[in-house]
């Protein structure tokens, strides 16, 4: 199945004014806006999409959480036929009438399948300097980027809690063909659709069926130095930290979550590892040593 990985992630929220300004403070950019529907776009179109909870009708969860859909994009139309096919013979699955597929997973998390929205990007990258390399910036090409509100790139990923990692594994990989990149033993596994080599995209953790829901998503930004920038200007706005900031092992993504109004936390995300087929997935214990490589303490500007 070439799945590229998650287009959109769709919410119901009971704080609707103050998500829409926090997504904008985060840095996604207002492509919809109504009096209880909106769209926040990173600069390649994935995006989060919120309702007020009181005008959304799509199905929630018994419990109740907050993320009403996921909605994927696929290479082209033989991967959503391919999709219909292999998952249509054990559960609807509605075609809408302009082709995209709507059925839920075997969690009973709602799912949408698109031809994907993505607009592939032309961006530089963070560069270093290091000793004994050859430098990767050119003499008097400055280090820190000019602005001070770094803009996300993609949505990266996003972390789901299920009642059953086993039977979420076996979907996600053997229906829909996405890889598994790490394993955390009596935990959860790290996962990544076919045509998306990032470390991962999605990652399942076992929780009792009260807690099923998003525990976070993270969009990509160009580098730890514009991770930092973000997460200190978000702190000054008066977001607060849920952790971070910080690397991790397991994709040794660089991390900075916040607590957000949306029902879930938010992170920003750079420098994820990329893998292939050839990958071997490594399996470790769900432990903070196993999870952080190092965490930083944020404080309060000073001058010396």
């Amino acid at each position: 199945m070439n799945i590229i990985g998650p287009d959109t992630l769709v919410f119901a929220v009971t704080q609707f004014n103050e998500s829409c300004q926090f997504l904008k403070d985060y840095g996604l950019q207002e492509t919809y806006l109504s009096e209880t529907h909106a769209i926040y776009s990173a600069l390649d179109g994935t995006s989060i999409e919120i309702y007020d909870e009181k005008n959304c009708d799509l199905p929630a969860l018994a419990n109740g959480s907050s993320l009403r859909q996921q909605v994927y994009g696929v290479v082209n139309k033989h991967a959503l036929n391919e999709i219909y096919n292999e998952l249509s013979k054990d559960r609807v699955v509605n075609i809408n009438a302009d082709g995209t597929l709507e059925t839920v997973d075997a969690s009973g998390f709602s799912l949408k399948f698109q031809v994907s929205i993505r607009k592939e990007l032309h961006l530089e990258a963070e560069k270093i300097n290091s000793p004994g390399a050859k430098p990767q910036r050119a003499i008097n090409e400055l280090g820190i980027p000019a602005t001070d509100a770094p803009l996300p790139r993609s949505l990266g990923h996003f972390v789901l809690f299920v009642p059953d990692v086993k039977a979420a594994n076996d979907f996600y990989c053997n229906r829909l063909g996405f890889r598994i990149s790490d394993i955390m033993q009596d935990a959860g596994c790290f996962l990544r659709p076919k045509a998306n080599d990032d470390h991962h995209t999605l990652l399942i953790i076992q929780a009792p069926p009260e807690a099923q829901g998003i525990d976070h998503f993270a969009f990509h930004l160009a580098g730890p130095t514009e991770l930092m920038i973000a997460g200190s200007r978000f702190t000054e706005l008066g977001y607060t930290t849920y952790w971070g900031p910080g690397r991790h092992i397991l994709g040794s993504n660089w991390f900075w979550y916040f607590n957000s109004p949306l029902g879930c936390h938010v992170e920003y995300d750079a420098d994820m590892d990329k893998h292939d087929d050839s990958w071997a997935p490594r399996t470790s214990h769900y432990a903070k040593d196993t999870t952080q490589r190092f965490l930083l303490k944020y404080s309060e500007r000073v001058l010396p």
